[in-house]
């Protein structure tokens, strides 16, 4: 038996715990016998003292295992369970051509993604911008749509990993959300408590990312894989560029379009078409669907030039409430804005940086992300067609076209967009790659 003050004595004290004493303190986070000022004082010494590999396993099976964890092996899947997840960006709409393309090369994919936090936007906001689908099916809905299409794309539900969002809300309430120990635990013990085989996680880094320096993003990739792979998952991160906004669009309806237009071969952002492939050649290989890369990437584009990919997403829109025809009539289904229009900048010259993080906080601002949980969203808004480092701004090439309710809502968003682009000399111009950086179980001292 233990008490819980003990357990953050210890740890306060730069002590390493042992698995039952995390054990014994998350279950009674999840029990409530373990009090909200005993949650943040727990948070606050891992802040100050940070956990050892082993604790950090510890804390993620614990949180895992704090309510219900998924198997699928009752469903007789004939291939193997697969996922990705990504810390979050702006224009990061890889999720909705992800799945449907690895599920057309055999794998399954029960994703459990989330809203839209801070600058950067929700999948699951996005999927809302579809009448009819629902984010929150039952588990038995979540398994069946999963089984025929091959992905099922939902939200959260509060029986998975339900010591995780009570320690979470008294993290973001005490300055103790930026540690990696902590981030680790919270985003691995929602994933894996989906019964997962392997996890891709996709890094961010850059002015629109969730950690402040490539430096913190390495260490949080180099921490997820270490956890997910200690607690059984076979699990690969990837460091992709988060500098500018990844998709050619920002926002819900605008973002789901491109999806669309990606999967049926219409239009393919060069970057994003480059980040998805990397994320979904990895998922292939580390679940044993591909050989290598090579034979990854030829099963890939076979999926998307072959319009199963498409089908794969057509049938999990149907699966989840949504129109069964929604990939062909697509533009009919998504709310459209009333003014949609360029916006040009007031210097000529070639874009040599990008505030990323501004460009998705002026989504936001539009109603196109939340201020507060409260707030309703509004699916049309948004830009489409953004211009990316490196290429020329002048008056015949503008910086985006955006989507907005009425006049003065389009002039409030053209200058955030406007003081967000940093415009140059071509000379001024340092490129970065889009893929940095992959770092795998073997990568791990």
């Amino acid at each position: 038996m233990y008490l819980p003050q003990e357990i953050i004595r210890k740890k306060r004290d730069g002590e390493i715990l042992t698995a039952d004493e995390i054990n014994f303190f998350i279950q009674g986070v999840t029990k409530e016998s373990v009090s909200e000022g005993q949650i943040a004082a727990f948070a606050m010494a891992i802040f100050f003292n940070e956990m050892t590999m082993p604790e950090r396993i510890a804390l993620t099976c614990a949180m895992r295992d704090s309510g219900m964890v998924l198997d699928w092996t009752h469903m007789e899947f004939d291939g193997p369970v697969v996922d990705k997840h990504s810390t979050g960006g702006v224009g990061d709409v890889t999720s909705l051509m992800l799945g449907p393309m690895v599920a057309a090369c055999g794998g399954y994919v029960p994703m459990i993604s989330g809203r839209g936090l801070g600058h950067t936007g929700g999948t699951l906001d996005k999927l809302e911008s579809i009448p009819g689908y629902n984010i929150v099916p039952t588990n038995d809905v979540f398994g069946l749509v999963t089984k025929d299409a091959g992905v099922a794309i939902i939200g959260q539900t509060g029986d998975l990993a339900p010591a995780d969002k009570r320690v979470y809300a008294t993290r973001d309430i005490t300055a103790t959300v930026d540690n990696i120990s902590l981030i680790t635990a919270s985003i691995l013990s929602k994933k894996l408590a989906a019964g997962l085989g392997s996890l891709v996680m996709d890094v961010k880094v850059g002015s629109g990312a969730f950690m402040p320096t490539y430096t913190a993003s390495e260490e949080l990739a180099r921490s997820i894989v270490a956890v997910a792979n200690g607690a059984g998952t076979k699990t690969t991160a990837i460091l992709t560029d988060m500098n500018q906004v990844l998709a050619s669009s920002a926002g819900n309806a605008v973002e789901v379009r491109e999806a669309v237009r990606f999967l049926t071969g219409e239009y393919r952002n060069p970057r994003l078409l480059e980040v998805t492939m990397a994320c979904c050649k990895e998922m292939l290989v580390l679940s044993g669907l591909a050989v290598d890369s090579e034979h990854a990437e030829q099963q890939l584009i076979q999926v998307l030039d072959n319009g199963k990919a498409a089908e794969c997403f057509n049938k999990m829109v149907a699966g989840l409430g949504g129109p069964s025809d929604f990939v062909e009539n697509y533009q009919s289904y998504l709310p459209q804005a009333e003014v949609i229009k360029p916006v040009f900048s007031d210097k000529a010259g070639t874009v040599i940086a990008m505030d990323t993080r501004a460009i998705g906080m002026a989504v936001v601002a539009m109603g196109g992300g939340r201020r507060v949980a409260s707030d309703q969203i509004d699916y049309a808004v948004g830009f489409d067609q953004f211009i990316q480092l490196g290429q020329v701004v002048d008056n015949n090439s503008p910086i985006a076209v955006i989507h907005a309710r009425n006049e003065q809502q389009w002039q409030q968003a053209a200058e955030l967009l406007k003081a967000a682009l940093e415009v140059g000399e071509a000379s001024q111009y340092k490129a970065t790659p889009n893929v940095y950086t992959q770092i795998r179980a073997q990568d791990i001292e």
